[in-house]
């Protein structure tokens, strides 16, 4: 009597994902691949094809995908001034490591400023991990107040002005005046492209002076993008290259735009 063949059940994935990790990484799957179908979002993701239907339709509501027949696509913006919320769920685990190690680079007693942006807020986030015993924080961006709030050792200065929709930022001449009267150790800036021979760029004129501004104030200028940043340009030039001291990116970014920005004086730090 042969003995009854048995199969082995397929491996189960170690954990589960978090609902709002796996969309972050659904919304990265779909931008680069172009597409997704339904089907393929299920085996990635070790879950049903019921709870990646669902997954999609709440990332079409944020519009940080576009629903098509069966599955996915990317969504492509009419203008480069993409709102923060969707901004945060691409390259999330790029820019988790870009704010880890910005907020090493940071001391105890140091005045600095956060800029706006969806990096920025992950090294307040990182701050917020840390132990300091006094640390000034200086920003325009009121979701990166709210994330420092409530932490005895951190002041936050927060500069007032005309509220931009898109990136929770405070800008125009309100805010230009309150800075003008600052000084600080170091600025961490985000920024929507970075191109060796253009500069740091952004999509918003009025975000762009007071950027400008925040490297007069500052000792020493930190551009914090992901990889997909560099190369590219926008709308409003911040300042050139040889105004930033030091560019923080992922180990994504093209060779020749890292050679670039070293060639130009330049300090590149990939992680």
């Amino acid at each position: 009597m042969s003995k009854a063949q048995t199969t082995r059940p397929a491996a189960k994935p170690r954990h589960r994902l978090l609902l709002g990790e796996r969309r972050r990484l659904i919304v990265e799957h779909v931008e680069e691949q172009g597409r997704a179908t339904v089907e393929e979002l299920a085996k990635k993701f070790h879950t049903s094809a019921v709870t990646i239907r669902a997954d999609l339709e709440a990332l079409a509501n944020a519009s940080a995908i576009v629903r098509s027949h069966g599955g996915a696509l990317p969504v492509v913006p009419v203008s480069s001034d993409i709102p923060l919320n969707i901004k945060e769920t691409r390259h999330h685990a790029q820019k988790l490591r870009i704010g880890q190690a910005a907020a090493a680079m940071i001391r105890d007693g140091e005045t600095i400023i956060l800029d706006s942006g969806s990096t920025t807020v992950e090294i307040a986030r990182q701050i917020r991990q840390r132990r300091f015993e006094s640390l000034t924080v200086i920003t325009n961006a009121l979701n990166i107040a709210l994330e420092l709030s409530g932490q005895p050792s951190i002041r936050v200065m927060m500069l007032g002005g005309l509220l931009r929709q898109t990136s929770y930022s405070l800008v125009g001449p309100d805010a230009e005046h309150a800075l003008a009267k600052l000084s600080a150790d170091r600025l961490f800036l985000g920024v929507d492209g970075l191109d060796p021979e253009v500069g740091v760029t952004t999509p918003d004129p009025l975000e762009s002076a007071l950027n400008a501004l925040m490297i007069r104030v500052a000792r020493q200028t930190v551009a914090v993008c992901d990889s997909s940043k560099l190369g590219q340009r926008s709308l409003s030039v911040i300042a050139p290259v040889r105004l930033v001291h030091k560019v923080l990116s992922d180990a994504g970014a093209p060779a020749e735009v890292v050679e670039a920005l070293r060639n130009a004086g330049v300090q590149v730090e990939l992680v």
